[in-house]
């Protein structure tokens, strides 16, 4: 599992595999159109997701037209404990989050939420996600204002009802606490490294299933932090 590279991942890079059972997600899923637009107004907004490992949701967000910049981080917890190798023990209360700035006239937040659930994460899972398992990697949508959160909870609701999962809907809604932009050697991580074993089993697919899926809010450029 990812989180036992934490202590040593900063010095060589291991290309250590994962050799859990493949998740659902290796066949993503054709979330529905949000009926519940999100009206956002002008200017750029930020929105957080927690997806499991911060490499892919920062990957994914990162080829999105409309995303300006896309930060992996934990959320929650203290500053005094959001380091990678003390999160990684899963005693932190803090989750691997993505903070993504963008701009609602290309994207809205309702269109994030849908690739989010398509190639992303699976909601159907709790505190795991892929090859991964803690509390630190549950699957949650973090809002940072009214909107997003009346959209997600809308939207949540729509995926329930929508029977493109055979599992319950159990990602969370989550209040907004802190966001510790993590360290400098995981940000742009999968495009730094693309030949690594974790990204090419787990991230590199989800990439490929953006483009595949949603063809016009691909954007085959990567954007760095």
């Amino acid at each position: 599992m990812k989180r036992f590279l934490g202590a040593i991942l900063p010095l060589t890079l291991m290309a250590a595999g994962c050799s859990q059972p493949a998740s659902a997600l290796d066949k993503p899923v054709a979330a529905p159109a949000a009926k519940r637009f999100a009206n956002e107004g002008m200017g750029l907004k930020t929105a957080v997701f927690a997806g499991g490992c911060f490499w892919g949701v920062e990957a994914v967000f990162s080829h999105v037209k409309g995303v300006k910049s896309a930060v992996s981080g934990y959320h929650g917890g203290k500053s005094s404990t959001a380091k990678y190798d003390l999160v990684s023990s899963g005693m932190t209360n803090h989750t691997e989050a993505v903070k993504i700035t963008y701009d609602p006239k290309i994207v809205r937040y309702d269109e994030l939420l849908r690739i989010f659930f398509s190639v992303v994460a699976d909601p159907t899972l709790k505190n795991r996600q892929g090859p991964d398992r803690g509390a630190h990697y549950n699957a949650e949508l973090i809002p940072v204002n009214a909107e997003q959160r009346k959209v997600a909870s809308a939207y949540l609701s729509q995926m329930q009802a929508s029977g493109k999962w055979s599992g319950r809907i159990v990602t969370d809604i989550t209040p907004y606490r802190a966001f510790y932009k993590a360290e400098a050697y995981h940000q742009d991580f999968a495009l730094k490294n693309p030949r690594h074993r974790y990204i090419v089993r787990w991230d590199a697919p989800k990439i490929a299933a953006l483009e595949r899926m949603y063809p016009k809010n691909y954007r085959s450029s990567f954007i760095r932090n």
